[in-house]
């Protein structure tokens, strides 16, 4: 089997049971928009603030999902020895590993953005601030999967690997969740996004390249 299609074969396999488990599907979702809501009720009925605001809220309600299900990106083919066989197989570990956080990142977080953007959109948020949330969403979400990947392998199969990787994450998408908001504040007052845009291509481009590799080692200390 090329290693092609053993990515293929893994990122459908990971999309099908994102379908048949549909609270994987749906806590995200309905978590992202609890946040937005209540974040709506916190600022209360001053559009000047909320306008200001809000972007930065999107952000954090997309990060926040995004490390719901974390922990079980591995768990279920750890515990039922898919985890093995993935190590044992002829195609290279991390290009199984990528497949599997692809499937996690088109399940998860880019139903989020899509929703995110409608949802600027329903506020009544400029058109260039809408832009820049999809653009900085579409480029610094993967980071939240390819770095939360690593996590989740280290904490696979740990008695409160959820905590654990919560600890472990949040303080390396400090970055990502940086540059996002400033691009979006920036689009705001009118002010070129280039820069932030470009560091978080950076980060994605990074984070592609060496957390497969991450992911696959960590397992692999799980597994030994």
């Amino acid at each position: 089997m090329s290693s092609i299609t053993a990515f293929k074969t893994v990122l459908l396999r990971d999309l099908k049971r994102f379908i048949r488990r549909r609270n994987d599907l749906v806590h995200p979702l309905v978590f992202f928009v609890i946040v937005i809501t209540l974040l709506g009720l916190a600022l209360g009925p001053n559009e000047q603030v909320f306008t200001v605001v809000a972007p930065a809220g999107v952000w954090i309600a997309v990060l926040l999902a995004t490390t719901i299900n974390l922990d079980a990106m591995f768990l279920s083919d750890y515990q039922d020895g898919t985890i093995e066989q993935l190590v044992l197989s002829p195609v290279a570990l991390p290009i199984l590993v990528g497949a599997k956080i692809a499937a996690h990142w088109i399940a998860t977080a880019s139903p989020q953005i899509v929703i995110a953007v409608i949802v600027a959109a329903v506020l009544g948020l400029d058109g260039n601030v809408i832009m820049a949330l999809g653009a900085t969403l579409l480029l610094g979400s993967p980071v939240l999967s390819l770095v939360g990947a690593i996590a989740s392998a280290l904490t696979v199969g740990l008695r409160g690997g959820a905590l654990l990787l919560a600890l472990i994450i949040l303080p390396l998408y400090m970055p990502t969740l940086i540059f996002g908001t400033s691009a979006v504040h920036n689009a705001a007052l009118g002010l070129p996004i280039d820069a932030e845009l470009y560091f978080l291509g950076g980060l994605a481009t990074l984070a592609a390249s060496l957390s497969p590799f991450g992911a696959a080692a960590a397992l692999r200390i799980r597994l030994g």
